[in-house]
């Protein structure tokens, strides 16, 4: 989290000094006006900025995930990037109009103006032109991403709505480029933040464009069939079992995928639960059958409770990643996993990975973990497999169920875990039963920002 909240505020900082530098009468006396016409730009240059790092993270580059900690807290800054932008857009649209009404209203004065000298380079002239235009095309795209913006982050409306109206937002983008180039002072262009702000809607476009095209991801994706369908009752969740014969880079455990089962609902993130063994990439006598990638969905919304019905053995998948540093496979000799819930499902991954480097290196050393799950529900069968494969890996494996055994806290993995200070903590499960573990080991004086890694998997 420390990562993404520095380049947060970093690129909304940089983005400020340099339009400082090029305006530095912002902090001269100045009449009304002439401050209102001054924080318009600045406003609206921040609202395109920060939307224009919005729309390239959502191309789930490869290049920032390891520096930022995996996708899912890139999507945690694609989010944040986005309410920045409709703050900053809102205020811009207020600083606009306001003075307006005000002066509609007879509340001030009306400006005068003087005329307008005539304008020597033929751009500019073209821009003039185009200013009533680039004015009305900008109000009703902002309207447009005010309602947008605000479907994204209202997590009743159903994830198909979602998937269907968040990519139109590419298209308000692309036209609130056009009432940015054509708004933004025209000296600005040759300044630093005018350079910045021009590499920035050129790559923003680029993004609008994939995102139209849907080829977000196209590199990455691979054709596979569902193999095998199981459902747990007691924890209404349905492990798949997808073959993907061919073109599988392999994953670690702790990593995520994207899965299409329906195009009219789009991709869906799931957590793998399946190790990958390297062999089936290079030993010929393996059989394709053999390369199986695993996702357990619990119902838990409008499209994970509709899976069991609309899943059939042999039925057509497209996987697209892996993505994710969750990185379970990290060298820490003493380990604490926490698994919230299906939040267990990429510690179920780590097991079974370490249960296949055992039998391919039984003397090779390994790391000392003890596995918590609490959970709400329970299912035998479920909770059999999970302790099967803990004794397959040799880790130590606590099933905490809220009614018989009350609640998880700090306290109750102290006690379970003496030496817990020498330990690394994994933790994926319900965001807020995270952070509030982080806040007490933090408190007993636990390295958290070093040794306390939590999975974000919130992908809106």
């Amino acid at each position: 989290m420390q990562t993404i909240r520095r380049a947060f505020w970093g690129a909304l900082i940089t983005l400020t000094g340099l339009w400082l530098i090029g305006h530095p009468q912002i902090f001269q006396p100045a009449g009304f006006f002439a401050r209102r016409a001054s924080l318009v730009q600045f406003t609206g240059v921040l609202a395109m900025a920060a939307m224009s790092l919005a729309m390239l993270l959502a191309l789930r580059p490869r290049w920032p995930e390891r520096w930022l900690g995996g996708l899912d807290k890139m999507y945690r800054l694609h989010k944040w990037l986005g309410i920045a932008a409709l703050v900053a857009a809102i205020i811009h649209w207020l600083w606009s109009k306001g003075p307006k009404w005000a002066v509609g209203w007879g509340l001030i004065g009306r400006p005068a103006r003087g005329e307008r000298p005539p304008l020597a380079n033929p751009v500019e002239q073209v821009f003039m032109t185009l200013r009533g235009a680039a004015e009305g095309i900008g109000e009703w795209a902002f309207y447009a991403a005010v309602l947008l913006i605000a479907l994204a982050l209202i997590k009743a409306v159903p994830y198909r709505l979602f998937y269907k109206t968040h990519r139109l937002l590419a298209v308000v983008y692309l036209l609130l480029v056009f009432h940015a180039v054509v708004l933004m002072a025209f000296d600005d262009w040759m300044s630093p933040v005018g350079l910045v702000m021009a590499c920035l809607l050129a790559g923003g476009s680029y993004a609008a464009v994939i995102v139209l095209l849907r080829r977000v991801g196209a590199g990455r994706r691979v054709q596979g069939r569902i193999a095998a369908l199981q459902y747990y009752p007691g924890v209404t969740a349905l492990d798949i079992e997808i073959a993907v014969p061919q073109g599988w880079p392999g994953h670690r455990p702790g990593q995520f995928a994207f899965a299409t089962s329906d195009p009219s609902e789009g991709p869906h993130p799931y957590t793998i639960a399946s190790a990958w063994n390297d062999q089936d990439r290079h030993d010929l006598g393996r059989h394709d059958q053999d390369r199986h990638i695993r996702f357990i969905a619990k119902a838990l919304g409008d499209h994970t409770s509709r899976l069991r019905d609309k899943l059939r053995v042999g039925q057509a998948v497209t996987i697209e990643g892996p993505y994710g540093c969750f990185d379970l496979a990290g060298g820490h000799p003493r380990q604490i996993w926490i698994g919230g819930g299906i939040g267990i499902t990429p510690f179920i991954a780590g097991m079974k990975a370490i249960a296949l480097q055992r039998a391919a290196a039984p003397d090779r050393p390994r790391p000392v973990i003890d596995l918590f799950h609490p959970t709400a529900d329970h299912d035998a069968e479920a909770i059999g497999k999970l302790t099967a494969d803990a004794e397959a890996a040799g880790i130590r494996l606590h099933v905490l169920i809220d009614s018989r055994d009350g609640r998880l806290t700090g306290e109750r993995i102290r006690a379970a875990v003496p030496d817990w200070r020498a330990a690394e903590i994994w933790f994926c499960g319900p965001a807020a039963f995270g952070e509030a573990l982080r806040r007490d080991f933090k408190a007993r004086g636990f390295p958290v920002a070093r040794r306390f890694h939590q999975e974000l998997f919130e992908m809106r």
